[in-house]
Formats: C-alpha cells, structure tokens, sequence
C-alpha cells in the first residue's frame, strides 16, 4: 500500500518558479518510475516528466529545459518548474509504479496540487 501526496502549487506569475513535491508513504522495497502528469480543465491528462528508480529521467518536449525532475530526500521527489506559461496551468499529478512482490504493476496516484499561472 502506497501514498503519495503532492504540494507545492499555487498561483505564480508567467514566467515565474515553483517547485512541487511528492511525499510517498507506506510499504515501497521496489518501484519502478515516479512520475508526474498534468490536467487542465476539459483536457486529457498528459505526461510531464518521470525519473526510474535508477536516476534516468525523461520530460515531455512542452516542458524540456524548463521543468527538472529529481529525487530528494526518501520516498520524497520533487518538479522544479522554471519559466511558467499560462498554459502550464493544471492539476499535477504524482504517479509511482510499485513492483512490490504484492502490489507488482499498480501505479499510485496523489489526489494532485493545483498550479496556476497569471497575472
């Protein structure tokens, strides 16, 4: 059993910062990605950003060179966004792939953190 708690989104100005979190909690021996996604209103939930358990990353090209994904401290990851756009406005959601003897395969979700980008 896996939980996974976003924070960190707000309201910040284009071309502003913002740094999101994803605090995991429960049994995690093995998984195999965390990742982020995003979901405006009326729009399909699109892939952000992920890390695999072993460091390597991958990002969208709508957000390559602005956002960062990264590690922290345990069960903890975190999505430094730089240069906000209005249309980076959206839920964010965190994701992980256990591959727990007995939960191999289920994806996690957070309940999300809301990012909105204006002036």
């Amino acid at each position: 059993q896996v939980t996974l708690v976003e924070s960190g989104g707000g309201l910040v100005q284009p071309g502003g910062s913002l740094r999101l979190s994803c605090a995991a909690s429960g049994n995690i021996y093995s998984y195999y990605v965390v990742a982020w996604y995003r979901q405006a209103p009326g729009e399909e939930r699109d892939f952000v950003a992920h890390i695999g358990s072993g460091g390597t990353t991958s990002y969208a090209d709508s957000v390559k060179g602005r956002f960062t994904i990264s590690r922290g401290s345990a069960n903890s990851w975190t999505l430094q966004m730089r240069g906000l756009r209005q249309e980076d406005t959206a839920t964010y959601y965190c994701s992980l792939e256990s591959r727990d003897i007995g939960t191999y395969g289920t994806i996690f979700w957070g309940r999300g953190t809301q990012v909105t980008v204006s002036s």
